[in-house]
């Protein structure tokens, strides 16, 4: 919202969901065309090794950045937490980023990442959209209690604003499912396209909902001050919302091993033939998850990282690569809708992946990492409002 304005914002997200939804079931429908049960073999069959090599690439890219960024919201939001506990206090290890995202690493993160089933992570998936509810629920309350004490920044309700492909990017990144919608496709109890579409039409639904509503409600109480990381917007001493960074926190270590998998799964199919012995699969997840949380321990910028792995990563696994491999594999005439459909989303896709990433270079997005908000000090918000143009 911030990035491309709100209305126009809130259009986008209903654009993407629905280019999202379309997309997941158009790369089952390729997959059934080619008889393959991967993503990684149906470009494989679809466009060679060249292609297989590009797709390898991107689809462990997302998931490990993804893992990236989820430790720096585990380390930005917990240690917030952890500051309201009574005697603790700055100087405590429980205020430290990087004890922080070591031992939710250690501690959670790492086993449950060792499950070799999927299917497995069902419960978790629950719980972790149960808490995902409580949080839009925080953010929903917040948006009437404290919205009139933080100042609205100037052109707060423009209909568009120049960033609006750096947002199409943000949110490629928060819909994108592509990297292990064959790895889901499969668990189902009857893997049908029917069935698969009812899936995908439900999920992407519900994500669009709770998408609008968390962006709505954020926007609205911090307008031009949002930050990459909502809860970075929220002051330190505010229970309600110390109670919805903990439920964040906790959602997003719950997430951390889905991606995992992926990155997991795309090594195993590149290097071991997609067989990992007990030890390989051991190995293979302990180095995946010690080099993304080295690099989380010596990053911390959110919006930036989510930006990048948007435009670069998403994009193309979203819009470009299950256009193209459909193209190349339907039989259909080429004024068949699902044809033209698939022309526009890869030209679309092209677009932002290139505009996108010259924008983010161009136009980085300021990171304010544990900085106190100036609307937390009533004098501050004086002082702030004086020195507006009236």
């Amino acid at each position: 919202m911030k990035e491309a304005g709100f209305p126009l914002g809130i259009l986008l997200l209903f654009v993407v969901a629905l280019i999202t939804d379309y997309s997941i079931i158009l790369l089952i429908k390729g997959g059934n065309l080619s008889s393959t049960k991967t993503y990684q073999e149906l470009v494989k069959k679809t466009y060679g090794l060249v292609g297989y090599l590009i797709l390898s690439i991107l689809q462990f890219l997302y998931p490990f950045i993804a893992m990236i960024s989820y430790n720096i919201i585990t380390g930005d939001t917990l240690t917030k937490v952890f500051q309201r506990i009574p005697g603790v206090g700055v100087d405590n290890v429980l205020t430290d980023r990087h004890f922080i995202i070591l031992l939710t690493t250690i501690i959670f993160t790492l086993p449950i990442s060792l499950y070799r089933d999927i299917a497995k992570l069902g419960k978790v998936s629950l719980l972790s959209l149960v808490l995902t509810t409580v949080i839009l629920v925080v953010v929903m309350v917040r948006a009437v209690t404290f919205s009139p004490q933080v100042p609205k920044s100037e052109n707060a309700w423009i209909f568009a604003k120049p960033n609006a492909v750096q947002a199409i990017g943000v949110m490629s990144f928060a819909f994108i499912c592509h990297h292990n919608s064959f790895l889901i496709y499969g668990s189902l109890e009857e893997p049908t396209l029917k069935n698969w579409s009812q899936v995908t039409h439900m999920s992407v639904a519900l994500a669009l909902i709770i998408s609008v509503a968390f962006a709505a409600s954020g926007y609205m109480t911090f307008t031009g001050y949002t930050e990459g990381d909502i809860f970075e917007n929220y002051c330190r001493d505010d229970n309600l919302a110390t109670f919805g960074r903990f439920c964040y926190g906790v959602t997003v270590i719950l997430t951390f091993p889905l991606e995992c998998f992926v990155t997991r799964e795309v090594i195993a199919n590149v290097f071991f033939h997609g067989n990992l012995s007990t030890v390989f699969h051991v190995v293979v997840t302990v180095v995946i998850i010690a080099v993304a949380t080295g690099v989380s321990l010596v990053y911390d910028c959110l919006g930036i990282v989510l930006e990048l792995n948007g435009v670069l990563s998403a994009t193309p696994l979203v819009f470009i690569i299950p256009s193209a491999c459909y193209l190349r594999l339907s039989k259909e005439r080429w004024n068949h809708s699902d044809n033209l459909i698939s022309c526009l989303i890869l030209v679309l896709g092209v677009l932002v992946m290139a505009v996108g990433f010259v924008m983010t270079v161009l136009h980085p997005q300021e990171c304010s990492h544990g900085k106190e908000m100036f609307y937390c000090s009533p004098s501050n918000v004086s002082l702030h409002n004086s020195t507006l143009p009236p």
